[in-house]
Formats: structure tokens, sequence, C-alpha cells
């Protein structure tokens, strides 16, 4: 393993969304005792990608590799990765949107099991390590990961369907179970067409048309609100939900009418970034009904671990397409223009 060749699709500027990856070596982190190594076989596309690609959000240290949903095989175990998290050589592996954390024990956020809020994070694509190092993601052929961020991926999983989980399906479970999904709110709008409903008594489905309704009604979803071609949906549905997680990423979005649809004391969860500001509502949307807008980051190790066996217990499988590592750039250019149904995994 030690002459193991990294090798992935970098990105060199922001027009490499519109597919010119091209793939050629880099150098990952040192290799510590505290890390893991993992030989690639699939890893899904998250829009993340697609923001950090074409420096959305902020300005991309290129060259890049992206991807921080990976799913392979460990060819090398550190000793200190090995003592914390029982992997060994040859075990299925996960890596999500969090590479790193201080871990130190005078970190509120570390000791508390609440990694993704420290201050000294680090994202598995487009960050730096404390010694200077890049992170690289999972469009390649191996990545190196810190073991405090790997997990081991149930058996019954299948590989291309875990991979999305790692981001995709933590980002929704997270914000749902501690926002009370199935114990105190029992009715659960999801903008965006995906995502978990744990215990939820009604799940409603919100979506800009009817284009997807089939398909979100099949994933188990009670109901189905268009809000581009429903007349005064916010009204008709108005008072309905206790809780909303929004998946979506649109500067355009009718938020005040998302927050007219929730009940007294209701809660609204962004997780979707966009790459410009939300839209404005007025005060009183929150203050005559009591209502809470808050927001939720990918999940912590303790989370992604407690819902890969729940979706491995519970049969939860995500709705993914299979595409080859070596069409990753068809694929980018296809997800950027919302041809997925509804993810897109690459497979080595």
């Amino acid at each position: 393993m030690a002459d193991t060749k990294f090798y992935g699709w970098l990105a060199h500027d922001k027009n490499s969304v519109n597919g010119n990856l091209q793939w050629g070596p880099f150098e990952p982190k040192p290799f510590t005792e505290d890390d893991v190594d993992i030989e690639i076989t699939h890893c899904g596309i998250c829009f993340s990608d697609i923001h950090t690609l074409r420096s959305g959000w902020h300005p991309t240290n290129y060259p890049c590799v992206v991807g921080h949903e990976i799913v392979g095989r460990a060819v090398r175990v550190g000793s200190r990765a090995a003592q914390e998290r029982g992997i060994k050589v040859g075990d299925r592996v996960g890596v999500g949107a969090q590479a790193s954390s201080c871990l130190k024990p005078e970190c509120a956020e570390c000791t508390s099991g609440e990694e993704p809020g420290c201050a000294h994070r680090v994202d598995t694509y487009n960050s730096v390590y404390p010694d200077g190092s890049k992170s690289y993601g999972g469009y390649a052929n191996y990545n190196r990961t810190p073991g405090h961020f790997v997990f081991k991926i149930p058996d019954a999983l299948d590989s291309a369907e875990a991979a999305p989980m790692l981001c995709g399906g933590i980002t929704v479970y997270s914000p749902l179970k501690k926002n009370g999904c199935g114990t105190t709110a029992k009715r659960v709008g999801i903008v965006g067409i995906g995502g978990l409903a744990l215990g939820a008594e009604k799940v409603v489905a919100i979506s800009r048309s009817s284009a997807k309704k089939a398909d979100a009604l099949q994933m188990g979803a009670d109901e189905f609100i268009a809000t581009g071609e429903e007349e005064n949906w916010a009204q008709k549905h108005a008072d309905t939900l206790d809780l909303i997680v929004s998946t979506v990423s649109s500067p355009d979005m009718p938020l005040a009418g998302y927050l007219k649809l929730l009940r007294r004391k209701g809660t609204f969860v962004q997780v979707g970034a966009p790459e410009d500001t939300l839209p404005g509502f007025d005060a009183f949307s929150l203050i005559l009904k009591g209502i809470k807008v808050t927001g939720s980051l990918i999940g912590a190790p303790h989370e992604i671990e407690e819902m890969l066996q729940l979706a491995a217990d519970k049969k939860v499988r995500p709705w993914i397409q299979q595409v080859p590592m070596k069409e990753a750039n068809r694929a980018v250019v296809d997800m950027a223009n919302g041809k997925a149904r509804y993810r897109y995994t690459l497979v080595n």
C-alpha cells in the first residue's frame, strides 16, 4: 500500500463543472496512525460537489477532487484508527462530508458528539488539515481520511445505495431526529423530493411542479404540494405541519409560503445551501405562531452510524442511478442540469 498512487478527477477551475474534470494524480495528506486508506468502489454525487466545482459558495481551492459520499474497502489502517473504530484491512467502509475535527477535550462540540460544529472542522474535500495538507474527495481511486470519520457499512446495505446516505441521507436524518420527527412532530413536510420521515404520521412532499409527484408518493409520501401549479397552496394547506425540512438550494424558493404551512410552535429547518441569500419574510410569520427557523449541517459520526443501521434494519433504500467513474464528467453535467432520479453513484 505504501506505493499506491492516488488518482482522481481534478477540477482546475470553475469551468470544470461543464464536463471539464481531468483525471490525474494528487497528493493526499501524510499518513498517520489515525488514518484509514480506502480503495474506492463507489462515490455518490452531491449537489455540494456542483457548488464547489463552480466556486458557487466561495472561491474553490483548485486543484480539487470533489465527492463526499465514499464507500470502499479499507486497504491500510493506522493503529490508533483500528483501536478507536475497530476497522481492519478488508472491511467495507464509508466517509461522509467531514474528514476531521480537533477532538480536543476542551472542545464543547467534539466532546458532546457535535463534531460538525467544531471550529476546526476539516471537510472531506476543498479543505486544509492542521498540517497544511489538502483534503481530496471520492471521485478517485483511493481516499485517505482520519479514522474517527470512517464508518463500517452494515452488511445489509448495498455499497451503491449506501454511498448517497453518507451526505444526502444524514443531512435530512439528523434534523428530523433532533426536531422530534415521529414524536413531538407528527406531520412533516420535505421540500425537495427525498429524505427519511422517521415514524411521522403524515409526510408531505413539496416541490415546484408535479413532475415528481408519482415518484414521491411511491417513495412513501402521503400528500404532494406543487407550489408552482396549485393555486393558493399556502392558504389551502396552512397550519397543517409540525416540521418542515427544506433540502432545496434555490434563492427563489417561496419561503414565506412554507412558513404558513406550519402549525403553532412549528419548526422550519433549512439544509439546502443556496449560492445567494435566502428570500425574506414577514417577522409576524414567526411572532404570531411562535415558529422557529433554523438550519442543520450534515451529521455527527454517531448519527451516521445510527442512520446506516436504521436503513439496514428497515430496508430503507435511496433511488439511485449508477454511472461508471470514468463517466464522471457526464454525470456532473447531468446532475447540474437536474436530470438525476434521484442520486448518481459513481462506480469504479
